[in-house]
Protein backbone atom coordinates (compact mmCIF):
# COMPACT_ATOMS: atom_id res chain seq x y z
CA UNK A 1 0.00 0.00 0.00
CA UNK A 2 2.78 2.35 0.95
CA UNK A 3 4.51 1.23 -2.43
CA UNK A 4 1.47 2.50 -4.60
CA UNK A 5 0.90 5.32 -2.61
CA UNK A 6 4.92 6.71 -3.16
CA UNK A 7 4.16 5.58 -6.93
CA UNK A 8 1.24 7.72 -7.21
CA UNK A 9 2.91 10.66 -5.89
CA UNK A 10 6.34 10.22 -8.18
CA UNK A 11 3.34 9.66 -11.30
CA UNK A 12 1.68 12.84 -9.99
CA UNK A 13 4.88 15.03 -9.65
CA UNK A 14 6.53 13.64 -13.10
CA UNK A 15 3.00 14.57 -14.56
CA UNK A 16 3.31 18.14 -13.04
CA UNK A 17 6.40 18.91 -14.26
CA UNK A 18 5.99 17.72 -17.66
CA UNK A 19 3.26 20.02 -17.75
CA UNK A 20 5.70 22.75 -16.64
CA UNK A 21 8.07 21.98 -19.27
CA UNK A 22 5.63 22.15 -22.06
CA UNK A 23 4.28 25.26 -20.84
CA UNK A 24 2.64 27.39 -23.60
CA UNK A 25 5.04 30.51 -24.76
CA UNK A 26 2.77 33.55 -24.49
CA UNK A 27 3.60 37.05 -25.85
CA UNK A 28 2.86 40.56 -25.90
CA UNK A 29 2.68 43.39 -28.58
CA UNK A 30 1.32 46.86 -28.77
CA UNK A 31 -0.48 46.53 -31.55
CA UNK A 32 -1.60 50.66 -31.40
CA UNK A 33 1.87 51.70 -31.37
CA UNK A 34 3.10 49.43 -34.18
CA UNK A 35 0.21 50.70 -36.47
CA UNK A 36 1.21 54.52 -35.68
CA UNK A 37 5.33 53.53 -36.15
CA UNK A 38 4.62 51.72 -39.72
CA UNK A 39 5.67 53.94 -42.67
CA UNK A 40 2.38 53.18 -44.41
CA UNK A 41 0.45 55.01 -41.69
CA UNK A 42 3.11 57.73 -41.76
CA UNK A 43 1.88 57.56 -45.25
CA UNK A 44 -1.76 57.41 -44.88
CA UNK A 45 -1.75 60.59 -42.20
CA UNK A 46 0.06 62.55 -44.63
CA UNK A 47 -2.42 61.66 -47.32
CA UNK A 48 -5.50 62.57 -45.38
CA UNK A 49 -3.88 65.68 -43.64
CA UNK A 50 -3.37 66.96 -47.64
CA UNK A 51 -6.94 65.92 -48.53
CA UNK A 52 -8.65 67.83 -45.19
CA UNK A 53 -6.54 70.83 -45.92
CA UNK A 54 -8.15 70.99 -49.42
CA UNK A 55 -11.92 70.15 -48.43
CA UNK A 56 -11.54 72.55 -45.42
CA UNK A 57 -10.12 74.92 -48.48
CA UNK A 58 -12.81 74.44 -50.36
CA UNK A 59 -15.60 74.88 -47.52
CA UNK A 60 -14.38 78.14 -45.99
CA UNK A 61 -14.03 79.71 -49.80
CA UNK A 62 -17.98 78.26 -49.67
CA UNK A 63 -18.57 80.41 -46.17
CA UNK A 64 -16.33 83.45 -47.16
CA UNK A 65 -18.55 83.66 -50.94
CA UNK A 66 -22.01 83.49 -48.82
CA UNK A 67 -21.09 85.70 -46.49
CA UNK A 68 -19.95 88.38 -48.88
CA UNK A 69 -24.14 87.72 -50.58
CA UNK A 70 -25.17 88.14 -46.75
CA UNK A 71 -23.50 91.39 -46.41
CA UNK A 72 -24.26 92.31 -50.12
CA UNK A 73 -27.97 91.25 -49.54
CA UNK A 74 -28.16 93.34 -45.62
CA UNK A 75 -26.77 96.84 -47.54
CA UNK A 76 -29.72 96.24 -50.14
CA UNK A 77 -32.25 94.66 -48.10
CA UNK A 78 -34.00 98.26 -47.50
CA UNK A 79 -34.32 99.16 -51.19
CA UNK A 80 -35.56 95.80 -52.35
CA UNK A 81 -39.32 94.62 -51.95
CA UNK A 82 -40.27 91.67 -49.22
CA UNK A 83 -41.03 89.41 -51.90
CA UNK A 84 -37.02 89.89 -53.01
CA UNK A 85 -35.70 89.99 -49.42
CA UNK A 86 -37.70 86.24 -48.87
CA UNK A 87 -36.14 85.34 -51.88
CA UNK A 88 -32.41 85.92 -50.74
CA UNK A 89 -33.24 84.66 -47.36
CA UNK A 90 -34.19 81.53 -48.99
CA UNK A 91 -31.42 81.55 -51.28
CA UNK A 92 -29.16 82.26 -48.33
CA UNK A 93 -30.76 79.46 -46.43
CA UNK A 94 -30.15 76.86 -49.38
CA UNK A 95 -26.26 78.10 -49.58
CA UNK A 96 -25.77 77.26 -45.81
CA UNK A 97 -27.27 73.67 -46.28
CA UNK A 98 -25.13 73.42 -49.46
CA UNK A 99 -22.05 74.38 -46.88
CA UNK A 100 -23.24 72.13 -44.43
CA UNK A 101 -23.36 69.11 -46.87
CA UNK A 102 -20.06 69.58 -47.81
CA UNK A 103 -18.99 69.47 -44.38
CA UNK A 104 -21.20 66.27 -43.90
CA UNK A 105 -19.65 65.06 -47.50
CA UNK A 106 -15.89 65.70 -46.33
CA UNK A 107 -15.96 64.00 -43.77
CA UNK A 108 -17.89 60.91 -44.52
CA UNK A 109 -15.47 60.59 -47.81
CA UNK A 110 -12.42 60.98 -45.14
CA UNK A 111 -13.82 58.76 -42.91
CA UNK A 112 -14.09 56.42 -45.95
CA UNK A 113 -10.83 56.30 -47.05
CA UNK A 114 -9.41 56.01 -44.00
CA UNK A 115 -11.04 52.69 -43.65
CA UNK A 116 -10.08 51.93 -47.10
CA UNK A 117 -6.44 52.46 -46.55
CA UNK A 118 -6.32 50.95 -42.85
CA UNK A 119 -7.78 48.00 -43.39
CA UNK A 120 -4.52 47.02 -46.07
CA UNK A 121 -1.86 47.85 -43.08
CA UNK A 122 -3.98 46.32 -40.25
CA UNK A 123 -3.48 43.41 -42.17
CA UNK A 124 -0.18 43.72 -43.00
CA UNK A 125 0.36 43.75 -39.27
CA UNK A 126 -1.39 40.96 -38.61
CA UNK A 127 0.93 38.90 -40.94
CA UNK A 128 3.86 40.13 -39.48
CA UNK A 129 2.96 38.99 -36.12
CA UNK A 130 1.82 35.51 -36.94
CA UNK A 131 5.17 35.03 -38.84
CA UNK A 132 7.13 36.41 -35.89
CA UNK A 133 4.98 34.11 -33.72
CA UNK A 134 5.17 30.94 -35.77
CA UNK A 135 9.53 31.72 -36.45
CA UNK A 136 9.41 32.07 -32.33
CA UNK A 137 7.29 29.29 -31.18
CA UNK A 138 4.97 31.49 -29.80
CA UNK A 139 1.55 30.43 -28.97
CA UNK A 140 -0.75 33.38 -27.64
CA UNK A 141 -0.08 36.90 -28.43
CA UNK A 142 -1.38 39.34 -26.37
CA UNK A 143 -2.14 42.57 -27.37
CA UNK A 144 -0.42 45.22 -24.55
CA UNK A 145 -2.39 48.55 -26.14
CA UNK A 146 -4.78 49.92 -23.53
CA UNK A 147 -8.44 49.38 -23.80
CA UNK A 148 -7.51 45.95 -25.30
CA UNK A 149 -8.52 43.86 -22.25
CA UNK A 150 -5.01 42.95 -20.96
CA UNK A 151 -4.42 42.70 -17.62
CA UNK A 152 -0.93 41.35 -17.31
CA UNK A 153 1.77 40.56 -19.80
CA UNK A 154 4.83 41.16 -17.99
CA UNK A 155 5.77 37.63 -18.17
CA UNK A 156 5.60 37.19 -21.85
CA UNK A 157 8.11 38.38 -24.50
CA UNK A 158 7.28 41.70 -26.54
CA UNK A 159 7.84 40.88 -30.35
CA UNK A 160 7.20 44.62 -31.16
CA UNK A 161 10.71 44.98 -32.54
CA UNK A 162 10.56 41.85 -34.14
CA UNK A 163 7.63 42.50 -36.15
CA UNK A 164 8.80 45.97 -36.83
CA UNK A 165 11.83 44.23 -38.04
CA UNK A 166 9.68 42.10 -40.05
CA UNK A 167 8.24 44.80 -41.75
CA UNK A 168 11.40 46.16 -42.71
CA UNK A 169 11.52 49.43 -40.43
Amino acid sequence: MKQIKTLLLVAIFTIGLGGVANAQKTAHINTDLLISQMPETKSLQAELAKLSKTYKDDIEAMAKKLEAKIKKYEAEGKTQTLEVNQQRAQEVQQERARIYQAEQSATQEMQKKYQDKLNPILKKAEDAIKAVAAEKGIVYVLDAANGKGLLVFKTGDDILEAVKTKLGF
